[in-house]
């Protein structure tokens, strides 16, 4: 037995699960910094295309962002919507 109660351990577990759920932060970042990256390299190239490609980009980054404020709202609710607490 640890000697610990069930709040005691449920409280961890769920800080331990917020921080792990914002490592998926560390992918957002490089997806949306990958993103950037090959929208400047094809405005290089063709610039013509800006238009596009700055649509384009937008819409990448935002489905990119959907999984980052995914995980925030998963990390808040294991912080702060603990009915034991």
């Amino acid at each position: 037995m640890t000697g610990f109660t069930g709040a005691e351990l449920i409280a961890a577990f769920s800080s331990l699960g917020a921080g792990l759920a914002m490592i998926a932060m560390v992918g957002v970042g490089i997806g949306i910094g990958y993103n950037a990256g090959k929208t400047v390299e094809s405005t290089a190239r063709q610039p013509e295309a800006q238009g596009t490609l700055l649509k384009l980009m937008l819409i990448g980054v935002a489905l990119t962002e959907t999984a980052g404020i995914f995980a925030l709202v998963i990390a808040i609710m294991l912080l702060f919507a603990n009915p034991l607490l």
